[in-house]
């Protein structure tokens, strides 16, 4: 199949796009062809970014597990696959899509266009990871990593920050089972109208108390007190590594599901 050409008005959308990536192509026409849908060549012919996207989603993988390995040393696998997932899923990936208009560069065909494919977010998704795929043939690791990183800056500081990832009563009851062989308990209190109602919690280990946490749901409250209970008691581990360490009243971020 013909590759599109360079001469293609779609070039203008494409010009476009890699100046949002701040990626100057070598080969320009590897970005026409990760916004080609494969509607668009059901109509006109040509190749579709079908094959680019199955390479940009393993670059993509990559470059958001290098990342999170150098910037978070101290997180397990566990927490760190978890990270990604967020990071490159679907929805991830559509939301940075439309933050460079990237469906207003897409090549769509007629029926795919008219419903609405330019705002579809498994159609933009799928073209993210294709001009990620562009990107690394046209230029290699060093820049499809750098467009990665730009890209995805935020949706990566946002997945790391979610409580949900970091589920700190699992890691305080593992730690206080080593140590005292027992579980910590969890006093709640609750403050504001119902629209507006903040949590607080304490959690009670060997005798002494922690906390408070406090967040708008219950959950978010008990992981609040047992990541500042955590925070006090794992030097346990680590005896060297324990200091004197003064309490604050903690708030886990809001974002992530309560469930």
């Amino acid at each position: 199949m013909s590759r599109p050409s360079s001469a293609d008005p779609a070039t203008t959308g494409a010009q476009v796009i890699a100046d949002c990536l701040g990626h100057r192509f070598a080969d320009p026409d590897l970005l026409v062809e990760a916004l080609t849908h494969r509607s668009w060549c059901a109509e006109q012919g040509g190749e579709s970014n079908e094959r680019l996207e199955f390479l940009g989603d393993a670059v993509l993988g990559l470059a958001v597990a290098t990342r999170l390995y150098r910037v978070h040393p101290g997180l397990p696998e566990g927490q760190l696959a978890k990270i990604r997932a967020g990071v490159v899923s679907a929805d991830a990936l559509a939301e940075v899509a439309r933050r460079i208009d990237l469906g207003g560069a897409l090549r769509l065909g007629r029926g795919e266009a008219a419903s609405g494919g330019d705002d579809k977010e498994s159609i933009l998704s799928d073209a993210m990871e294709a001009v990620i795929g562009a990107v690394f043939l046209d230029g290699g690791q060093g820049p499809a990593f750098a467009v990665v990183d730009d890209l995805l800056d935020t949706a990566i500081d946002r997945a790391a920050e979610d409580p949900g990832v970091h589920d700190h009563k699992t890691r305080l009851q593992e730690l206080v089972a080593r140590h005292f062989g027992s579980s910590p308990n969890y006093a709640l209190t609750s403050e504001g109208p119902d629209h507006d109602r903040r949590f607080h919690a304490v959690v009670e280990i060997d005798g002494r108390s922690y906390g408070p946490g406090t967040g708008t749901s219950k959950k978010r409250a008990e992981q609040a007190a047992a990541h500042l209970a955590w925070t006090e008691l794992k030097g346990l581990d680590d005896p060297a590594a324990l200091e004197p360490n003064e309490q604050e009243p903690a708030v886990v971020a809001e974002s992530g599901s309560d469930q």
